[in-house]
């Protein structure tokens, strides 16, 4: 069993009994998803609101946002623990699942380019948009592949790394804003170009996400393409 198995089947022990509170208040599968969407359209929310009514450097915005990406990314292990507790799994609730997880992300990525934009951040923007394309490749590659029946699993950003990897980075930076200040830089010597600010705590991490995402979607792309050729 793989490291990420392993801490995957050891987060399912910590949520397994808020899973069967679920079950016994009646939620489905379905449901739980549903909830998840909703809350992702919060955190666009949440952004668009930093975008419009807030000022560059206030990142209380972001750190929100990030607590709240967090926090809707645990109804993403929560509906199907509820459908293999509850005894509630379907087909059509594997295809609504990876349907809505799509829209998920998409909705938050529209928030954060939104952010970014707004506030001048624009080469951080365009790989908020290259993260956006390299998390709908990565599921539609295993999604074709496994069409093809080839398993196509692998690969350093899936989706709860990309969550994790955000939320957390978003948080950060709100949190470290705090502490530092929203406008902190550090500058190349005689540069008024900035090495470091403080949204680089959110930008950094996620352009890291953007260039992974996309070698993981190309990863799988190869491998696919090995397995066909020796079958």
């Amino acid at each position: 069993m793989s490291i990420r198995d392993q801490l995957q089947h050891a987060i399912y022990r910590i949520i397994n009994p808020l899973v069967k509170l679920l079950i016994r208040a009646g939620l489905t599968p379905n449901m739980v998803t549903t909830i998840g969407l909703v809350l992702n359209i919060g955190v666009s929310v949440i952004f668009i609101l930093g975008a419009e009514e807030g000022k560059r450097g206030d990142l209380s915005y972001v750190g929100w946002a990030g607590a709240l990406i967090l926090f809707a990314g645990l109804f993403d292990m929560l509906d199907g623990q509820v459908a293999r507790l509850g005894n509630m799994s379907s087909r059509f609730g594997a295809l609504y699942d990876s349907v809505l997880d799509r829209y998920s992300e998409l909705i938050l990525f529209l928030g954060i380019c939104w952010y970014l934009v707004s506030h001048h951040y624009f080469l951080s923007s365009l790989f908020a948009f290259i993260g956006m394309i390299g998390s709908l490749m990565v599921s539609y590659t295993r999604a074709r592949a496994e069409g093809l029946g080839i398993e196509c699993k692998d690969g350093l950003m899936q989706r709860p790394e990309r969550v994790i990897l955000i939320g957390v980075s978003a948080l950060a930076c709100g949190i470290t804003s705090k502490f530092i200040g929203g406008n902190f830089k550090i500058h190349w010597p005689d540069s008024t170009f900035p090495v470091f600010e403080t949204i680089s705590i959110f930008t950094i991490p996620l352009t890291i996400m953007a260039v992974l995402a996309n070698a993981t979607a190309i990863g799988r792309l190869r491998d696919a393409k090995k397995t066909l050729e020796n079958k």
